[in-house]
């Protein structure tokens, strides 16, 4: 199951981080069809929020076809998102991880490694220079 976390300084609507936290979870393969989401009330009780933002978060998950609500038992997964098989995200994540620590010692920030990052994933996407 999915335990959510929220960060009020992103600027991202409260529903909307909890939408961004289920699809990372289905592209990484933390979630899986047949899995079910955490209920409305479970979630207020872990981050204390109104519960419409979080039947807000799922009404839209469900909308774009990713859970499916079964009254009395649970929002359920439906599909995966994710592509890759779980060995190439472990090898892929162990290299970035790497090239991570790397960046921090050269003393480069989190600023600078996300803008470095985001103008990579532009020119690998043929998006040009940010």
């Amino acid at each position: 199951m999915i335990d959510f976390h929220l960060d009020p300084r992103s600027g991202v609507a409260t529903y909307l981080q909890l939408v961004q936290q289920v699809k990372h979870a289905l592209r990484l393969g933390l979630l899986k069809p047949g899995d079910r989401l955490p209920t409305a009330a479970e979630v207020v009780a872990a981050l204390a929020i109104n519960p419409n933002t979080v039947l807000k978060a799922y009404r839209e998950l469900e909308r774009e076809g990713l859970v499916a609500a079964r009254p009395g038992l649970g929002t359920f997964v439906q599909r995966s998102l994710g592509q890759t098989s779980p060995l190439d995200q472990a090898r892929l994540r162990r290299q970035l991880t790497a090239w991570l620590r790397a960046a921090y010692a050269a003393g480069m920030t989190r600023e600078d490694i996300e803008a470095l990052f985001t103008a990579a994933l532009r020119d690998s996407a043929g998006e040009g220079a940010a």
